[in-house]
């Protein structure tokens, strides 16, 4: 008789680390709704990314990038992005997907999700690391951005035409309270001083919009607004939302 392959388990732990944000891990399991195979990145108990769920992380680019403006042609600069969370990649290979993106700087927190992707454990690391316009910078984006150097530790000072952000789950849900400045009038100012005149700052969210945080934005940017991204869950058997809230520093 014939012998028979192994059956992959349903469940893979691909990689585990300790962090000082906690125990963060990386597995691959077998869905059983719909019989793929999904990537998951967890911190401690919390899921941080599925690739069973990138519409939102993929329109917070595309959005985000509409709203520079329609063209690099006849001669305008190319655009500089920075991306704050690298998580499962889509974000940032949608900044790729746009050519008139001249450079990105991917800035995590966590070199062990950097590290799976310089090692091909999560696909998208394939695309990024040979991409020459892609860096992966390790750094507490909310630190740097407080910081006098800023996002990008080889050009201190550097300005962007686009600040794409998503680590936190929602304004008023944070990963880390260190990170709660960032939602406040005063982290508004810090990052509008990271954004060249006209720059663009988006960022995801799980939770539906939240006037009190528009209010906010709109302090400090104009063109204001919070989009609806609506994407299938088959797990529910119903759609979900995330939402994208979107601002543009003053020309």
């Amino acid at each position: 008789m014939p012998e028979q392959p192994a059956r992959r388990p349903r469940v893979e732990e691909l990689a585990w680390e300790p962090t000082p944000m906690g125990e963060i891990s990386l597995r691959r399991r077998r869905d059983p709704v719909t019989g793929a195979d999904v990537l998951e990145i967890k911190l401690g108990d919390e899921f941080l990314m599925s690739s069973m769920f990138t519409v939102a992380e993929e329109e917070l680019a595309r959005l985000g990038l509409a709203m520079t403006g329609t063209s690099a042609e006849g001669g305008a600069a190319p655009l500089d992005v920075v991306v704050g969370g690298l998580g499962l990649g889509y974000t940032a290979l949608t900044v790729l997907e746009d050519a008139r993106v001249g450079s990105l700087v991917v800035v995590d927190a966590l070199a062990e999700v950097i590290g799976w992707h310089r090692a091909g454990l999560i696909p998208a690391g394939t695309v990024l690391t040979a991409d020459p316009r892609c860096r992966l910078v390790h750094a507490d984006f909310f630190a740097a951005l407080a910081s006098v150097d800023g996002l990008d530790p080889d050009a201190p000072g550097r300005r962007w035409d686009a600040v794409l952000v998503d680590i936190d789950h929602s304004p008023r849900h944070v990963l880390n309270p260190s990170h709660a400045s960032f939602y406040t009038p005063a982290g508004l100012q810090r990052l509008r001083g990271h954004l060249k005149p006209g720059g663009v700052f988006a960022l995801w969210s799980n939770d539906p919009p939240d006037e009190p945080y528009l209010e906010l934005l709109r302090t400090l940017l104009v063109d204001v607004r919070a989009d609806v991204v609506t994407f299938p869950n088959p797990l529910q058997d119903r759609d979900a939302t995330n939402t994208v809230y979107l601002g543009r520093a003053p020309v």
